[in-house]
Order: structure tokens, then C-alpha cells, then sequence
């Protein structure tokens, strides 16, 4: 989409260009043989690491091992907390051969780690392993964290990989050290170690075939999922646009555009009909549309993040305003599409664009200076070992970063996972979102590259040097409402990260920090079990608090956020106008059936 930011609004030109691919040599020229070798290398490594950079690794542990060699003191700390440790476990031993085989702990798990939950892990000789492999991980937190010299990225690698590496030898994982699965082994007289071998034997096929897990095949886009009605009624080379069919007689002028992350699939947001965002929107009175971008392939590795701006956010807003007639949207972003519509939003602001009536921010952050445990694998080793892998492929697939994504929550994803399906022999129920989880994109390599450089490693959008249309943008000139959604156990967005926002907006802002993770969290319908939120409304120019000492004070809510948003968008929308009110400009056309096909894409 081609605009001139000088033309007035009311003779906005708009047309669909196609995405002309940006060079990926930047360095061309007689050096450009030798760097494409490097670059084959990396891949390569790449492919035996889970697209993990070793360099980053061993830097880390190299500055730990320097610092510690060097500092006599922290080695006494470390020498005497073993001691302690020690002496506690025998403690413990020693009141569990008095006879009281249910002694009391010396140590507690944490409250998110689930792997001695049962009671059988309260017995003798289990107890004994427990509190033994408590202590041992206590003991490494000990020594990895505090020690002077170390800078603040590598000490959190260390103890992070410290803590992943203890993890394979939790006592859990081990046949013949977790009573669990020694308590079915002998009630199915060993039958589990049979269902767990035939699990393992499928998930391996599945996995060299290129199959996703069992039971994705039950979650159909357009049939169980993404099954709110509507049409496509936009498309480019980038992203088809869903509007969806009214189901309320009369709705509200203004319409909702929602802008999705491109890392995974739209329907995260339109799942099962009980809790789909998409339905419970235009069950409440909404016109909604929702952009489905396109899973790109090796010829789009050129499009870069100001392409999915204008061809995706900018684009979109062109197609809705023509579709209703209406001069006012509700601007709606999940993840990175939040973090894409924050600078879209910033660059109308900036040119005089004043078709957001709000703007409401799912999971999104702005401000990447403390990016949570994520920012852990972004470094410039890593990003540039991402970027030769993306260099031979032309994108950077999902599942190439899966492996990261599943060590932030091992615990969960990986090591209970496998001592359920493999030792226990359980099958869990695929779910709607599981089987969303399953079904992965690919990055194009410029804009994975712009993305990660410029807002990860460098956090050019608050720092004021992110540019649009070769003019920097600032958030501070963002002046409608704004709703911002914080999840608790976020480990992508986390809620302090996003909370500041409203440090960073000049506007009044209401910020919401609900329960669940990043994508739990806000896929949280009414009626949802064990589900609460916090709200905290900052007027334009109002004093605003820190994040612990308001969450610490903060009244919960129990319940699903979404009615309360929902009340939010009527107070910052107009009157009620006919459902199904027709194109104003006679452009748009119905181009095929929700959900569209680019969502099909593989």
C-alpha cells in the first residue's frame, strides 16, 4: 500500500503493490564468499542446537567460571552453603531412620513446580531423593546467582541452564526412583511401559514425517476452530481480511480491527465457539474483523516489518473503512500484532491519521529492556546465528524455535510430559489450544532480522530511533484510550513489561492484569474456572504506580476479563447503527468464506 503521508485524509489514494524482496547481502562484494561459508556453518551448527547460538552458551559460563575463580570469598559462601546443605539432608535422614519415615521437610518445591505433588513422595526412600535433588538445585542457585563481576544477562543464562541441566536429573524422570510409576507399573502389571512405548514410537514417526501431534486432526480451522462465520473480504500478498457475520440486530458505529501475531495462527483468538474473543465480540454488538496473514515461504525472505505495517495493519484499516463507511476503528493488537499497531498507531498519530477511536493491547510490549526469560536467547551471537539459518532457508520456521519456547517451562512442557505420555503411559486430550499451538509459521528473513535487532537488542521504539516512512515515531504521541492487558505467568510479554505502558503513553490507559500465561491468560472466557484480574484506570496525567505495590494492593476481580473490556469499548463508542450496514464505497467484495485461505496454509 502506497500513501503519501502529506495527503489530506479525506483523498487518501490507496493501492496493492507487491512486496519488492530487499537484498540479503548487504555486504556484496569480494568478502561475500567467504561470509556465505560462515553463514553455511552456522546453519549447520544451528541444526544440531535447536537454533541455539553454543557461542552465547559458553560465553556466559566462561564469565561465571572467571569471576568465581577469582573470588576466594564466594567460594567460601559456596563451600559453606554445601556444608549446610549437607547437614540438612542428613538431619532429614536421620529423623526418617527414627522410624518417622514422613518427616518433615528441610525443603518445599516451589510453588510452579508440580513433579512431587503426589503423596507417595512424602514416603521413605522417596522423600530421601526429593529433598536431596531440592537441595542439590538450591545449592546452584546459590552458586550462580550474586557474584560479583558477572554481568546481569550472563548470570541469569547460567543459573537458567543450570537449572535446565538439573532438570534431567530430577528424581521424577527415573522409573525406579518415582513411586508414581511404580505404583501403576504394578497395578497395570506393567502395561504402561507398553502404552508409553507405543506413544513414543508415534510421536517419533510423527515427527520424521513432518506430522503434527496426535489429535490436531480433530481441530479443523473453519470447522471446530475458527468457525465464527464471516468472509473474506480483503486480500493481498501478505493478509486476508475476515469480516465477520453480525449476530445482533443493531451494532456499534464504530468497528473492532483485530491485528494477531504473525508467529502463529489468528484463531488463537477465535478457538471453540465457548471461547472464541471473535464471537464474544460480535455476540456483544460488534462489527469485527480480523487479519489472517499469510504463512510465508522462501520468496517473501525480502518483506520486511514496515511491509507487514503497511501491507498488514495500514491495509486493513483501509479495507475497513471502505467495507463500513466508518472514519473510526477500534484498534485491537495481540503480541506482536500489539507491538505492530502500537507503531502504526504512533505514525498516524504523527501524520495527522485519526481513524483509531482506541486502542486496546493484548499481551504486547513496546518496551524491550526486560523481555523476561525470552530475552535470554537474544543476544547479538544469537540473533546472528538466526539470521544465517534464515539466510539458506529464506524464513525462520516456529519449530526452529521450539525448543527455546519449551525450555522456559521444561518443567511443564518437556520432563513432566514425558514421564506422563513415556513412564506413565497417558495420552492428555488434545485441546483446542494445544492443537493451535501445533500449527506453526515461518518468519521472513528481513523482518524476523528488523524485528529482533531493532526492538529486542537494540529497543529502538522507546528510545525514540525507530523510523516510519524515514521519520522516527514516538509512542508519547499516541492520544486515544488505550487497554492494555497484562498475563501473570507470561514468559513472552511479561506483565511488568507491559505495564509499562502506561508509564510510556501520554493517554489515559486502563491496564488489566489477569491470571493464566500468554496465551491461557487471554483466551479467558466467561465462566472460565480459577480465572481473576486486577484494573488499574490512569486518567491523562495522572501519577502513576509501580507495578508491585500496586498488584500488592490492586482488589481482584474474580472472573473473565472480557465483559469488562467489552464495557470499556461501549463507553469509547458512538451510537448504534443497522447490523450488516453495507459498503460505503461499493469496493469491497466478498473474496471467499471465512476463515480464508491463507489460515490453511502449511
Amino acid at each position: 500500500m502506497a500513501e503519501d503521508p502529506g495527503t489530506p485524509h479525506g483523498s487518501r489514494r490507496t493501492e496493492v503493490v507487491a512486496v519488492a524482496p530487499a537484498p540479503l547481502l548487504p555486504d556484496e562484494g569480494s568478502a561475500s564468499v567467504y561470509r556465505d561459508v560462515d553463514r553455511l556453518s552456522h546453519a549447520l551448527v544451528a541444526a544440531f542446537t535447536a537454533g541455539i547460538s553454543p557461542i552465547s552458551l559458553l560465553q556466559a559460563w566462561q564469565d561465571w567460571l572467571l569471576h568465581l575463580s577469582t573470588s576466594p570469598g564466594k567460594q567460601a559462601e559456596v563451600a559453606t552453603k554445601a556444608v549446610e546443605k549437607f547437614v540438612r539432608l542428613n538431619d532429614f535422614l536421620f529423623r526418617c531412620g527414627l522410624g518417622m519415615g514422613a518427616a518433615t521437610p528441610t525443603i518445599t518445591p516451589l510453588p510452579q513446580d508440580r513433579r512431587f505433588q503426589h503423596q507417595a513422595w512424602q514416603s521413605f526412600p522417596f522423600n530421601a531423593a526429593q529433598q536431596a535433588f531440592l537441595l542439590s538445585q538450591q545449592w546452584w542457585h546459590n552458586a550462580t546467582s550474586g557474584l560479583p563481576g558477572v554481568t546481569r544477562r550472563h548470570e541469569r543464562l547460567v543459573e537458567f541452564y543450570s537449572r535446565q541441566i538439573l532438570d534431567t536429573v530430577s528424581p521424577s524422570n527415573f522409573p525406579a526412583l518415582n513411586p508414581e510409576v511404580i505404583d501403576k507399573t504394578f497395578r497395570k502389571n506393567g502395561a504402561n511401559f507398553v502404552n508409553g512405548a507405543t506413544n513414543l514410537v508415534d510421536d517419533l514417526l510423527r515427527l520424521a514425517d513432518g506430522k503434527p501431534p496426535a489429535g490436531v486432526e480433530n481441530f479443523r480451522p473453519g470447522i471446530e476452530v475458527a468457525a465464527t462465520p464471516g468472509e473474506v473480504i480483503f486480500r493481498n500478498e501478505l493478509i486476508e481480511l475476515i469480516r465477520y457475520a453480525p449476530m445482533t440486530d443493531t451494532v456499534k458505529e464504530e468497528p473492532i480491527l483485530i491485528v494477531p501475531a504473525w508467529i502463529m495462527k489468528y484463531y488463537i483468538l477465535d478457538l471453540s465457539p465457548r471461547n472464541s474473543l471473535v464471537r464474544y465480540l460480535v455476540q456483544s454488538g460488534y462489527t469485527v474483523f480480523c487479519i489472517s496473514w499469510r504463512n510465508p515461504g522462501s520468496d517473501q525472505a525480502g518483506v520486511s516489518l514496515d511491509d507487514y505495517r503497511r501491507l498488514g495493519a495500514m491495509a486493513a484499516m483501509d479495507a475497513v473503512e471502505a467495507a463500513t463507511g466508518s472514519s473510526r476503528i477500534h484498534g485491537v493488537g495481540y503480541c506482536l500484532g500489539g507491538t505492530l499497531l502500537s507503531i502504526a498507531a504512533s505514525a498516524m498519530a504523527r501524520d495527522g491519521d485519526h481513524r483509531l477511536a482506541s486502542l486496546s493491547l493484548f499481551a504486547a510490549q513496546v518496551d524491550f529492556e526486560e523481555p523476561g526469560e525470552l530475552g535470554l536467547f537474544i543476544d547479538e551471537s544469537q540473533i546472528t546465528l538466526l539470521e544465517d539459518v534464515m539466510w539458506v532457508e529464506g524464513t525462520l520456521d516456529q519449530r526452529r524455535m521450539a525448543g527455546a519456547f519449551q525450555m522456559l517451562r521444561s518443567q511443564d512442557l518437556i520432563w513432566s510430559r514425558m514421564v506422563r505420555e513415556y513412564l506413565l503411559g497417558e495420552r492428555a486430550p488434545m485441546s483446542d489450544l494445544m492443537a493451535w499451538n501445533a500449527d506453526s509459521t515461518r518468519m521472513p528473513f528481513r523482518m524476523q532480522s528488523e524485528y529482533l535487532r531493532q526492538l529486542y537488542l537494540d529497543n529502538d521504539l522507546v528510545e525514540g530511533r525507530f523510523r516510519v516512512g524515514g521519520r522516527p515515531v514516538h509512542l508519547e504521541d499516541i492520544r486515544v484510550p488505550v487497554f492494555a492487558v497484562g498475563t501473570e505467568t507470561d514468559h513472552v510479554a511479561p506483565w511488568r513489561s507491559v505495564f509499562k505502558l502506561t508509564y510510556l503513553l501520554d493517554t489515559d490507559i486502563d491496564f488489566v492484569l489477569t491470571t493464566g500465561g500468554h496465551n491461557a491468560g487471554i483466551v479467558s472466557e466467561p465462566g472460565h474456572s480459577n480465572r481473576s484480574y486486577r484494573r488499574l484506570s490512569c486518567r491523562h496525567a495522572a501519577i502513576r504506580p509501580g507495578p508491585d505495590e500496586w498488584a500488592k494492593e490492586a482488589a481482584v476481580t474474580y472472573g473473565s476479563w472480557w465483559p469488562a473490556w467489552v464495557e470499556w469499548l461501549a463507553s469509547h463508542s458512538s451510537r448504534e447503527v443497522a447490523a450488516g450496514r453495507g459498503d460505503a464505497s461499493g469496493t469491497s467484495k466478498t473474496v471467499c468464506a471465512a476463515p480464508g485461505t491463507y489460515v490453511l496454509e502449511r
